[in-house]
């Protein structure tokens, strides 16, 4: 700030120099007036230091301001103006004293509007846009008038202040570029993304994706100002309002699993810290598709565990009655299957069906009696369909389904809901029936039926099998090729979920048994390790979908969200009985020699031979294919890979062979 004491305002010199004339003249006169003359006089020193004092105090406040301000009378002639202006002018007061503010700063051919319509005004007639903005010399300036007027309200003058916004100007086009980003981020995300002002009684639209019209029937621009009320119905509106109090009142994530019209969402919802305000943002993404896959793995993996443990039953049952009861045993202890009941076609005059095997009855038994598969079939039910027919008999709901109409009551008494009856078939004719029952209706869909209905060819054959006395080594390789088929069945859940690498898991297994028949390994081992290639990446089935087709480069996240897939692999068919480590293999398959794998960090010897060599196969396959987000790198690239890793990341026998296999035997990955 300037000190009008110390280096004085030129306007304030020349009245000094004044005010000092006038001092002299009043002091030659003193000598000859009364008494009463000295007393005004004295009083008109006072007044005049009084006014030197106020002068000196405006020029001081005047000089303490950082913008340009100056004063004009009715001609827009400078009257006063402080040292920013003089700055900015450029030349000093006694040049700009007195001459049209507009000859110096801010140059123009004439007053600035604001200025025109000031001298215009009066004290009874106010007028407006005294505050524009102006362009000078690049820069943007506020440009402010205060009109004066006097006793009578006509103009005296005019104080005119010109304030640099420019950098305030910049700072609010980014922040209103920033926030139409963020709107049109929000407007077009691909999923339901939304920011809401939360109270404890209502909740209300910020922002919202236009994606909502899809979910609810409204775009997210007509979402905005609406509440919770207004959108949803009364229950479901309550609840949200509820979670997003709870959301900002406690600071924490909230994750929800939501049902709406039949769909089914995930909502992550957040709170944003104000100061004096609640908001929240969160998004929605519609799961019903990934949930319908899950329940479609789940009856799948419920179909594989009752093949792989009826499998195993196949292989060592002893005689027909044994496998037919165990069968029926598997089927509820490990497919959860509420019920299993097994009977055979008899040709006698009734065509009846006997009961040969049953499993699940401890809370008690449809009545299934009488049984027929006569063509009249008036006391028919799906099994006698199935025999009939020679065709596997769905029945999603058994209280809807008319031929079910003989054992309805008593099986839905007993909470019996759906049926699948699979024919037992020697070549097309079919001897008998497998019957399933389960507590919940809609739950057999199309790749649960093909399972069971290779687990009923399985069982078919073993009791065809049994009653041939084929050779026991026969029987158990025919269960392993059925095996082999249900498990790539499975593995194709997979590439329908990932495209880009459809077939790595099936030219990975192909690969992998090369490489254990190259190292001279049992051949039951060279199975097994087929057989955790196939299904090395069924873990990947719990990855959503977005992120195994990224074309581009994964970030740090997502990649871990992969690096989960072994483990969840694993549990998935830890539980199946395979005969061989096949859920191990699928665990330890990104596990490397030197312990920088994942997801155990196991090392060396403590990994399976059969896992060692699943991981370089998997890398010779990956290597070489296309990926969404690079082209092959070709055999030879991925050989020298192999080549760096050997040792290190991968077993050193394992490299030897596979090197082998593709430089001296010729070995082509299939196409």
């Amino acid at each position: 700030m300037s000190d009008t004491s110390k280096v004085p305002h030129p306007e304030l010199e020349v009245a000094r120099r004044t005010i000092a004339e006038l001092g002299e003249q009043i002091a030659e006169l003193q000598s000859g007036l009364p008494q009463s003359h000295v007393a005004k006089q004295q009083e008109l020193d006072q007044a005049l230091k009084q006014i030197e004092l106020a002068h000196q105090e405006w020029m001081t406040a005047l000089d303490a301001i950082d913008d340009p301000v100056f004063v004009h009378d009715a001609k827009f002639r400078i009257m006063r103006a402080n040292r920013a202006y003089q700055q900015r002018a450029g030349v000093s007061f006694k040049e700009f004293l007195g001459h049209p503010y507009f000859e110096f700063f801010p140059k123009s051919d004439g007053p600035m509007p604001s200025c025109l319509l000031a001298t215009q005004s009066t004290a009874a007639k106010p007028v407006a846009n005294l505050d524009e903005e102006i362009e000078i010399e690049g820069r943007i300036f506020r440009s402010r008038a205060f009109p004066v007027h006097d006793s009578q309200g006509e103009f005296l003058f005019s104080v005119h202040s010109l304030e640099d916004v420019t950098e305030r100007k910049i700072m609010d086009s980014r922040l209103r570029e920033s926030r139409e980003l963020l709107l049109a981020f929000i407007a077009n995300s691909p999923i339901y993304a939304f920011i809401k002002e939360v109270s404890p009684s209502e909740s209300r639209v910020l922002a919202a994706s236009e994606n909502y019209e899809d979910m609810i029937g409204i775009p997210g621009h007509e979402m905005q100002g609406k509440t919770m009320q207004e959108l949803f119905p009364a229950d479901f509106a309550a609840k949200i309002t509820a979670d997003d109090w709870h959301t900002v009142s406690s600071g924490e994530v909230l994750h929800l699993d939501e049902e709406l019209n039949g769909r089914s969402y995930m909502t992550i919802k957040f709170p944003i810290p104000m100061k004096d305000q609640s908001y929240l943002a969160g998004y929605t993404i519609d799961i019903t598709e990934r949930i319908r896959q899950e329940k479609a793995l789940q009856r799948a993996n419920r179909a594989l565990r009752t093949i792989s443990a009826g499998n195993q039953t196949l292989i060592h049952a002893l005689d027909e009655t044994s496998l037919l009861r165990e069968m029926c045993e598997v089927a509820v202890k490990f497919g959860g299957y509420r019920m299993a009941w097994i009977g055979f076609a008899r040709h006698d005059a009734d065509k009846s069906i006997e009961q040969m095997a049953h499993s699940g009855f401890e809370d008690g038994c449809p009545n299934l009696r009488p049984l027929s598969w006569s063509d009249d079939r008036q006391a028919s039910c799906p099994a006698g369909d199935a025999i009939i027919q020679g065709k596997t008999r769905v029945v999603q709901n058994i209280l809807n389904d008319s031929g079910s109409e003989a054992w309805r009551e008593s099986a839905v008494s007993l909470g019996y809901a759906a049926c699948i009856a699979l024919p037992l078939l020697d070549g097309d004719h079919a001897f008998g029936v497998l019957l399933l029952f389960d507590e919940q209706t809609d739950v057999f869909d199309a790749d649960e039926i093909e399972l069971l209905e290779e687990m009923a060819e399985d069982l078919s054959f073993g009791i065809l099998t049994l009653r041939l006395k084929l050779a026991h080594r026969e029987h158990e390789q025919r269960l392993q090729e059925n095996m082999l088929k249900t498990v790539e069945a499975i593995a194709s859940i997979v590439e329908m979920r990932d495209p880009y690498t459809s077939g790595h898991q099936r030219r990975v297994a192909e690969l992998a048994e090369a490489i254990a028949r190259k190292m001279q390994l049992p051949y039951e081992e060279c199975r097994a390790i087929q057989l955790a290639g196939i299904v090395h990446d069924l873990g990947k089935i719990k990855i959503p979908a977005e992120i195994l087709s990224k074309p581009g480069r994964l970030n740090e996240m997502e990649y871990n969200l992969i690096k989960m897939h072994p483990q969840a692999g694993y549990e998935i068919l830890k539980e199946i009985d395979f005969s061989w480590p096949v859920a191990e293999m699928v665990y330890q398959h990104h596990e490397r020699m030197d312990g920088s794998g994942y997801p155990q960090g196991i090392k060396g010897e403590e990994i399976l031979i059969g896992a060692r060599i699943l991981a370089a196969a998997d890398m010779m396959e990956a290597m070489s294919s296309h990926r969404p987000y690079r082209p092959g790198l070709g055999i030879d690239a991925a050989l020298d890979e192999l080549a760096r890793g050997k040792g290190t990341l991968f077993d050193a026998q394992v490299v030897d062979a596979c090197t082998a296999l593709f430089k001296e035997d010729g070995y082509e990955l299939t196409q």
